[in-house]
């Protein structure tokens, strides 16, 4: 893929702007041991046009844990082999809620509110498991390596602590399972939502790799093969809008006014339809579990840019 020089000043001007920041807001996922060493003051940024064009800034080469931003590709995975079957078991609301609630999931009766928080994330990975059996985790680096255009992995150190400690998940996993909405062993479904958090890539990739949401399903390393149709571009777009960023999706809608899907790792990916998909990357978060410093970032870019879907 070629340079982006319309929008290489604007992200290295961003980084420079809030570069004196780095680290001095929020703190690293603690929670999850191999993510708590992190150096909170990485900064990286990067973007892929709808044209195929590319821009990075700051530590946008260095690859991180993408944690739940994860789930908008294993989202597409399933949606490419069940359509709307997929939404048997899954609704599509914001939860108003932390990502790893229990109390919705009861009142509900094992049904997540949306695939974004991790119950419906686990619920995504039960279908999945359905589907490919053990070959469920090769499946998805496949997806992952083809969207990026160079290999992805799994980073087998984060797999390994986040099933040591996700105690929470393993409650969520078997609280569906209670409910009879999971048709998979809990430990199967798990070691698959563990080994997607734990999947390793940059800023740079991540844009790459989500590039399809902004041509309407078609990537520009597929040669015209569609990653998904259209509607299902739109509605992915959609719930990373109003779900991607957990209990803040309303103040980044606010604020940003682009569909953004965050993780714990201190990445965002946010779409600009018809235009481009743009990654950043701090690991500092804020109170609601999104990137404290990557979100003045997309709100900065935003202002800079004049780009929004409203």
């Amino acid at each position: 893929m070629s340079a982006a020089p319309e929008f290489q000043p604007v992200l290295d001007g961003i980084v420079a702007a809030l570069s004196e920041l780095r680290g001095t807001e929020g703190q690293v996922a603690s929670y999850i041991p191999a993510l708590a060493r992190i150096d909170a003051r990485h900064f990286g940024m990067a973007l892929v046009t709808a044209d195929g064009q590319e821009a990075q800034a700051g530590d946008g080469a260095m690859p991180f844990s993408i944690q739940s931003i994860s789930k908008v590709f294993t989202l597409t995975l399933a949606m490419q082999h069940l359509g709307e079957a997929l939404w048997e078991r899954i609704g599509r609301e914001p939860s108003g809620s932390a990502f790893n609630s229990l109390v919705q999931l009861e009142f509900e009766q094992g049904r997540p509110r949306n695939p974004f928080i991790n119950a419906g994330a686990i619920a995504v990975a039960d279908r999945l498991v359905s589907l490919f059996g053990g070959g469920a985790k090769a499946e998805l680096l496949a997806l992952m390596t083809a969207l990026a255009g160079e290999p992805v992995a799994f980073d087998e150190e984060v797999a390994a602590s986040e099933a040591a400690t996700g105690f929470r998940n393993l409650a969520l996993a078997n609280f569906m399972k209670s409910f009879g909405k999971l048709d998979n062993p809990v430990e199967q479904v798990l070691d698959l939502y563990f080994h997607q958090c734990a999947l390793r890539m940059s800023c740079l990739q991540l844009a790459r790799a989500a590039a399809y949401l902004s041509r309407d399903g078609h990537h520009p390393l597929w040669a015209g093969r569609a990653v998904c149709t259209e509607r299902q571009t739109r509605r992915i777009n959609a719930l990373m809008l109003t779900c991607g960023t957990y209990d803040a999706a309303g103040e980044f809608a606010y604020r940003i006014g682009l569909p953004c899907k965050s993780g714990v790792g201190g990445g965002i990916v946010a779409v600009v339809p018809d235009r481009l998909t743009l990654a950043v990357w701090a690991p500092a978060l804020d109170a609601t579990g999104n990137s404290a410093l990557g979100r003045q970032a997309l709100e900065m870019f935003v202002a800079r840019t004049g780009l929004s879907v409203f």
